[in-house]
Order: C-alpha cells, then structure tokens, then sequence
C-alpha cells in the first residue's frame, strides 16, 4: 500500500510539472490565438509543441541521468536548484513582460521557434528528473500530452481572452516549479 501511494504521488508531481510547462505554450498560444489562427495551423502547432514537449525531457532526463551519477547524494539538491531558477525565471518573465516577438506561425521554421521557445524549460526540468531516475515513459508522454493540448487551448482562447491573462498563467506555472524546487531541497 505504501509503495502505491509513493507511485500516485510521483504521477501527481510529473503531472503538475507538465502542466506547470504547458503554461509557457498556453500563454504563448494565447498571444498568436488573439491574432488569428486556423484551426490547420492550431493543430500544426499543437503537434509540433507536443513533440518538442517530449523530444526536450528525453534529451534532459539523459543529461540529468549523467550528471546525477557524477554528483551523487548532491543531485537532490542540484535538481532542485535548476527547478528554483526555472521558475523564478518564469515568474520574473511573467512580472517584467516576455517581449514576445511576433512569430509566423504558418511557416514551418515560425512553428519550429514557437514549440522550441515554449519547450526549452522542458529540458531543463527533464534534467532534474533525470537526477531522480523518474519514469521515462509517464514523464515524457504527461509533458508532450500537456504542452500539446494546453498550446490548443491557449490558441483557442487567445481570441476571446486579454494578454494579461496568459501572463498568469506562466506566473502559475512558475510559481508550481519554484514549490517544486523547494520540496527537492528540503
């Protein structure tokens, strides 16, 4: 019985962290829906957002996988420094402005810069997970499925929703990442 509740409660964490990342391609999402977007290129762009959402932890969870080896004991809190930064980081972007440039989004290249602008914090949290040799599988399938679909719904929203509301949603995907940091070290 213990050893299930331990499981739920890694789901749980790998859950909220990948909908604490999903919020960089919501709010983003919001900005390009609030420009207009089709519903080929809302897909296009949820797609691509998945795949790097799950391309980007793979290539963290090796490196944190590595590094975790070389530091030991000492990953615990090297993993939750990175996830403190993060999401100070995140909430500091939201507070200051993101100086968002306009992105084409129906281009390939303007589709490949959006997914890898909002799927960059992916990597870095896959590296403090991989420090913890969390579940590959559930990580990366919970972090693509939720930029995916919170990049839609960012989309879908953006034409009906204020900017400033996808500015609270990276301040809440922070503000998750920065508990999540402190939890780590202590």
């Amino acid at each position: 019985m213990t050893e299930a509740f331990a499981r739920l409660g890694e789901w749980m964490t790998v859950l909220l962290m990948a909908v604490a990342l999903g919020m960089d391609a919501f709010s983003l999402g919001v900005g390009i829906g609030m420009k207009g977007v089709g519903r080929k290129d809302a897909v296009r762009i949820g797609a691509t957002v998945a795949l790097f959402h799950i391309l980007m932890p793979l290539i963290g969870i090796s490196a944190g996988q590595y590094v975790g080896d070389l530091l030991g004991h000492l990953a615990r809190y090297a993993s939750g420094g990175l996830l403190l930064l993060l999401g100070a980081h995140m909430i500091f972007s939201s507070v200051k402005g993101s100086g968002f440039q306009s992105i084409d989004h129906r281009t390939l290249w303007g589709v490949v810069l959006f997914s890898l602008s909002v799927s960059i914090d992916s990597f870095s949290v896959g590296v403090s997970l991989g420090m913890f040799r969390s579940d590959l599988l559930l990580t990366v399938l919970a972090f693509g499925i939720c930029g995916g679909l919170m990049s839609l719904m960012g989309l879908a929203l953006g034409r009906s929703v204020g900017p400033k509301f996808g500015e609270y949603g990276e301040a809440a995907g922070g503000s998750i990442l920065f508990t999540f940091g402190l939890l780590f070290i202590f």
